[in-house]
């Protein structure tokens, strides 16, 4: 049959929705010299270890002959596709990327690489780090510079309180402590 007429993915290979979101129009790719690192330890695995263990079962798969039935062709294919989409990703981040040392920030303000302590309208008081968007986790309590809480704490000092805008009205937070850190 004629390769033209089979159909090896299900998803095109430049697929939109399989990359992270993008960064807002005109931003800068800001971040941190750990997430740095975490980057290109990343492509550096995917490049040495994932891609080469990928094309040796692909390479095998295809030496076995007939491919159009054969499982581990047509997933290590995709598999194959996936791991560079995710290298041409993670190298166009890097290129963008403007690393920010939070040592080097005006300790008596909020800025990028702060770990903010606060307290909501509530009292309930929370602790987050503000981190570059590659960087983002909530569970470890790191948002993004670019999320409309840190964009609401960025600039205060400690004791100010700021309006945080959510789609039900503005929220009082108060900022009880500014640190910052190597966020390893």
């Amino acid at each position: 049959m004629n390769k033209a007429f089979t159909r090896e993915t299900d998803l095109p290979e430049d697929e939109p929705g399989a990359i992270e979101p993008p960064l807002p129009q005109g931003a800068k790719n800001y971040i941190t010299p750990a997430g740095h690192m975490r980057l290109k330890s990343e492509l550096k695995t995917l490049v040495e270890v994932d891609r080469p263990e990928v094309v040796r079962t692909v390479s095998w798969a295809a030496s076995n002959g007939d491919r159009s039935e054969n499982g581990d062709y047509i997933y290590g294919k995709r598999r194959l596709r996936e791991i560079d989409r995710r290298i041409r990703f993670v190298m166009k981040r890097l290129e963008s990327a403007e690393v920010v040392d939070p040592r080097d920030q005006d300790r008596d303000r909020v800025f990028f690489g702060a770990t903010v302590t606060y307290r909501d309208g509530k009292g309930t008081e929370r602790t987050v780090s503000i981190v570059g968007t590659d960087e983002v986790d909530p569970a470890r309590g790191r948002i993004s510079w670019v999320s409309p809480v840190a964009r609401a704490l960025l600039r205060a000092c400690e004791g100010d309180v700021v309006t945080l805008n959510t789609p039900v009205g503005g929220e009082e937070l108060e900022v009880v402590a500014i640190q910052y850190e190597s966020l390893a």
